[in-house]
């Protein structure tokens, strides 16, 4: 399969712009499109073979549900049974944004599209590229994020084109996603709101606007354990991770970046390509490896902006190992982390 590649003026909009990757869509083919959290990997969530061509694509276990995004509020009462009233109060907060509800589905949503499950996860972007390709199409998009399954998600046009050329129809270049970590996802079918993943909408904005939102248990953990029902994209395979072998150091930070020195200088030494992933504040204490700032601690915003393209380009310099430092696990921390640790497969070491 030819991909296209269709970049977009973002001050120039117009229905034209649209028209190839409508008729594609329509006909059940994928397109990948930007949204403001990570690229995402359209096909039409009411049909089943499209379904079926995003898992196939990206190399996804079937029960590995997908988002359903949507353009506005009213599709919710085609997509679910019942809307509850914190579902309306969390859009009228939180939407179009990166905030994904999982609500119990209607007869509408094929079994494909969730994973075989009967609740539906839905979420409206704010990506104006995104928004406006829901609504020429007038369909309701699956789109998981575009890339191979268990890699690090996409930001760029170039990082969908790396995993996905040859894979999907066509791969919509719209510069890069703001936000570059996935939406948060706040389970709203039991009898208390669950976060089933952290992201840019953290906990304690959601408790301002319903109260008494907990975290699931598998968002907790920092170790290994038993599989999960992966009732949510991201709880129950290991994902965004790089080719290199990743390893978060946690503990004092004088400590962390002693203890990276010295395995770093090792590794060098070894005959390694080795990579750091440090902060605007770090940068210059280490010595050995390629340092890559992803951002700075005063502002969480600029680390989770550029997680995902740190970790590309240590795959593009065939780093063998890669050394980060540990986050916080507060805000916009605790969803970096939850990344963090998906991607180093809990591998952790504790400084004391």
């Amino acid at each position: 399969m030819k991909t296209i590649i269709k970049r977009m003026d973002r001050d120039n909009l117009n229905s034209e712009d649209f028209k190839e990757a409508v008729e594609l869509l329509k006909e059940g083919q994928l397109v990948a499109f930007p949204t403001e959290t990570v690229y995402g990997l359209g096909g039409d969530a009411l049909d089943k073979t499209a379904a079926r061509r995003i898992y196939e694509a990206k190399g996804r276990p079937s029960d590995n549900p997908l988002i359903v995004h949507i353009a506005n509020i009213g599709a919710l009462k085609d997509l679910v049974v019942e809307v509850p009233e914190e579902a309306y109060r969390l859009a009228d907060a939180f939407w179009p944004g990166p905030l994904t509800m999982i609500l119990k589905k209607s007869d509408l949503v094929p079994l494909e599209t969730t994973g075989g499950l009967d609740t539906v996860a839905i979420r409206m972007p704010s990506d104006e590229i995104a928004r406006r390709l829901i609504k020429e199409s007038g369909l309701y998009l699956a789109a998981p994020s575009a890339n191979k399954s268990g890699r690090p998600s996409t930001t760029k046009a170039e990082h969908v084109i790396e995993d996905l050329d040859g894979c999907v129809s066509m791969i919509i270049d719209g510069g890069s996603s703001t936000i570059g970590l996935e939406s948060t996802i706040v389970d709203l079918t039991g009898e208390n709101p669950v976060i089933l993943r952290p992201g840019f909408i953290t906990k304690e904005m959601l408790n301002q606007c319903i109260g008494g939102t907990e975290y699931d248990q598998a968002v907790l953990k920092k170790e290994k354990s038993d599989p999960v029902v992966a009732k949510a994209p991201g709880m129950k395979y290991r994902h965004y991770a790089p080719k290199g072998q990743l390893t978060i150091y946690e503990g004092d930070t004088n400590q962390v970046i002693k203890a990276i020195n010295e395995v770093a200088k090792q590794k060098t030494e070894e005959g390694f390509h080795v990579g750091i992933l440090a902060t605007e504040e770090t940068k210059d204490l280490y010595f050995y490896g390629d340092v890559k700032s992803i951002g700075t601690r005063k502002n969480e915003e600029t680390i989770a902006a550029h997680l995902f393209e740190c970790l590309r380009e240590f795959d593009t310099s065939n780093a063998a190992y890669i050394y980060s430092e540990s986050f916080e696990d507060n805000s916009l921390g605790q969803a970096i982390m939850n990344r963090l640790l998906k991607a180093a497969g809990y591998q952790v070491v504790t400084i004391d």
